[in-house]
């Protein structure tokens, strides 16, 4: 597929697909002529890169992450970087639970208010 089907397919600018590329985050085969042609697989290598920038990874952690998706091989150092990330997105998820358990306690009151409290009073003039 070509750079602007593969854009459509996993939701992302052609712009941000060719950063990937400079980044060395994708690699396209090219055609004779130069242009970029991309595997079906391709859809979701982007889609996880937009995953990892999402969960604040850097394209350096990224680029250095892929050869170990390959190879299943990872340096320590982006082991380690990779650990302080699923902290950090721990720490994150908990905030969110609490913040929905908030919500939920705020649209249970609102759909059944407690008993004896009373709307308040509407002005006569």
């Amino acid at each position: 597929m070509r750079i602007g089907e593969l854009a459509k397919a996993a939701g992302v600018s052609s712009r941000a697909l060719r950063y990937y590329e400079e980044q060395r985050l994708i690699i396209p085969d090219r055609s004779p002529s130069g242009q970029r042609h991309y595997s079906q697989e391709s859809i979701d290598r982007v889609r996880w890169i937009q995953a990892l920038y999402a969960a604040g990874l850097s394209s350096t952690t990224i680029a250095d992450l892929f050869p170990g998706t390959v190879t299943g091989l990872t340096a320590a150092s982006v082991v380690d970087r990779l650990t302080d990330v699923r902290r950090r997105i721990d720490a994150q998820v908990s905030d969110l639970l609490a913040t929905r358990d908030r919500l939920d306690a705020l649209i249970d009151t609102a759909i059944a208010p407690h008993e004896g409290c009373r709307p308040p009073a509407t002005p006569t003039r």
